[in-house]
């Protein structure tokens, strides 16, 4: 049941029948405020023209018609012009019931509507970093959460597999590589290739401060350093098709794939389908050619191809080189009028940092000129940068936290913290090495998932394995609590299945009843908004509810039987909309801890 459209549903009903019609919008429910008594809150001044009385007398009209004539409404009161309803504990009991019975409890009826969502798109020139922990953490979680809201989902992700970037990687590699491989270094492929972008860098700066020393001014000396050139002249050759720099490209790219796959793997993240911006570019190019041919782009002295978006309140922004070499807006358009006539897409979501919205913002525009409707589909999620407590990262200094080396010590440091407090007492090995890499996996996801998307945030590993607080170790925990609880009721051979058990409810039990109830509107919310931030706060309340009721309350210790088998129900749905809501979030729970 819809409770919210129940509500509103009897309210109007009510309302009809004392003032004559009303129109639907005129009722407005919203959940009843936290330091007031009552389940559902009416907000009655849009009634008042009807009502020709003053908000509390309506007010009160209304609720003593409800209370009179539904059941399951026990007490009503005002404050002001609010009137503050409550649901009795025989409505949530049956509640609960419809929960228990149903399998597939918070994912939605099917849509119909194909969305895809990109998220990860690295670069092929180094390993993935912190950054980009956030980006395949959001996005997975964000495919996940639509998915429970009856989309067809297609997980995305456009590899940067060609560009000025990868060819510095490439051309540091023929200069000072001695042909290194994975195999010879014993390095992971795009740890070694992310060497060479970095010894491109330091080659690089060491070359602009000589030509400087030489007299020439510092702006001129960036484009005339020679590894500079050798790498601009690479990408002319790699887009004019050489044969060795496509072979060289190839072997390298393999090498970071290969890399990619290995810690892509470890976060539990995954895609559908996979574009090169290789592939893509020359599609671009051809969108670039129709806005030329259409007058909507225009042509410099120098070749290069631009758009003039002052009208729009932006700037130009170019679309073509002079030398003829592709920007990342030429891929972009490619790719973006690919993805819809391929996939019949409804909706497209990038998963970009923010210091791309004005790229997204100028792609919208640009497809919006060109006559494709579709742009209006076009969503750029945009999210802040991951810092750490040292400072910003750099990837081309090398100073990135690596994602690989991250996974690693969050997985060693929950071992530590877990062993310290006694968590993995009476574990095999292999369960601890299963246990630890689910907390650290789970400290990790949570902690970053938790934080509004928009907001810049800051990542402390230690403060994110704690086993008490909001933390993703203090959910798994209660989780597994939960299921030791439900392991020692099967060892005492206690019957909890099949329908819900009719008990009276404690007012503590209503309230965790009440919450598994807005699990469905909460993941709602969380499609709307692209926000797996809700589910993180759902969750920890929940968790948080459940403990306080647990310490409280014994559940194998009730006399009662008829209680007992109330509770590890109760308890045993909790842990299962526990597991759902963290899976949405790309954490696994364990039962044991």
């Amino acid at each position: 049941m819809n409770i919210e459209q129940h509500i509103s549903d009897v309210v109007l009903r009510t309302v009809s029948g004392l003032y004559g019609e009303v129109a639907p919008a005129q009722i407005q429910i919203q959940k009843t405020r936290k330091e007031f008594a009552g389940d559902y809150t009416l907000v009655t001044f849009p009634l008042l023209k009807l009502s020709r009385k003053s908000p509390e007398a309506t007010a009160t009209e209304i609720g003593e018609r409800i209370v009179a004539e539904n059941k399951e409404f026990g007490a009503f009161n005002v404050i002001k012009g609010f009137l503050n309803l409550s649901l009795d504990a025989a409505f949530w009991r049956e509640r609960f019931a419809e929960i228990a019975a149903s399998e597939s409890y918070g994912v939605a009826a099917p849509t119909g509507r194909n969305i895809m969502i990109e998220y990860s798109s690295p670069n092929t020139n180094k390993p993935l970093h912190l950054g980009h922990i956030r980006n395949n953490l959001l996005g997975y979680s964000v495919a996940q959460i639509l998915k429970a809201n009856g989309h067809n989902v297609i997980k995305a992700n456009l590899v940067n597999d060609r560009g000025i970037h990868i060819c510095k990687s490439m051309v540091a590699w023929l200069l000072y590589g001695n042909g290194a491989t994975p195999e010879s270094t014993g390095k992971k492929g795009d740890h070694l290739v992310g060497d060479y972008y970095v010894e491109f860098d330091k080659h690089y700066k060491a070359e602009i401060k000589e030509l400087v020393a030489g007299g020439m001014e510092e702006e001129e000396a960036k484009k005339r350093a020679p590894i500079m050139l050798q790498a601009q002249e690479m990408l002319r050759k790699w887009e004019a098709k050489d044969e060795e720099v496509r072979a060289l490209w190839e072997k390298m790219n393999g090498w970071v794939y290969d890399g990619f796959d290995v810690t892509y793997k470890a976060l539990g993240v995954d895609f559908d389908k996979v574009y090169y911006e290789s592939q893509t570019y020359l599609l671009g190019k051809s969108i670039v050619q129709e806005g030329l041919d259409k007058g909507i782009f225009f042509r410099k002295e120098d070749g290069s191809v631009w758009i003039d978006l002052a009208e729009d309140g932006l700037d130009q922004k170019l679309l073509l080189r002079g030398d003829g070499t592709s920007v990342y807006m030429t891929q972009d358009l490619g790719t973006a009028l690919k993805r819809f006539e391929e996939n019949s897409l409804d909706d497209m979501i990038y998963v970009v940092g923010n210091e791309q919205n004005y790229h997204f913002q100028v792609l919208k525009l640009i497809l919006k000129k060109l006559g494709y409707e579709w742009s209006d589909n076009i969503y750029h999620l945009s999210y802040g940068m991951v810092e750490l407590p040292e400072g910003k990262m750099k990837s081309r200094e090398g100073t990135v936290v690596d994602a690989d080396d991250l996974v690693a010590d969050m997985i060693s440091t929950a071992r530590d913290m877990s062993a310290e407090l006694g968590k993995l007492d009476g574990c095999s090995e292999q369960e601890a090495t299963e246990i630890c890499s689910m907390v650290g996996l789970g400290a990790l996801k949570y902690f970053i998932l938790k934080v509004d998307p928009k907001k810049t945030m800051l990542f402390d590993p230690r403060e994110s394995i704690d086993f008490n607080g909001n933390t993703g170790p203090f959910i798994q925990y209660t989780h597994a609590r939960i299921c030791s609880v439900l392991r020692k009721a099967d060892e005492q051979g206690i019957d909890y299945g099949g329908e819900a058990v009719v008990a009276e409810y404690l007012p503590e039990e209503v309230e965790l009843v009440k919450a598994l109830c807005d699990y469905p509107s909460v993941v709602a919310a969380a499609g709307e908004a692209f926000a797996p931030s809700m589910i993180a706060a759902y969750t920890y309340d929940l968790c948080k509810a459940f403990n306080g009721y647990y310490h409280d309350h014994s559940i194998l210790r009730e006399e009662c039987q008829t209680t007992k088998r109330m509770r590890l129900q109760l308890a045993a749905q909790v842990a299962r909309v526990i597991s759902r809501s963290m899976a949405l979030l790309g954490i696994k729970v364990p039962e044991r801890m």
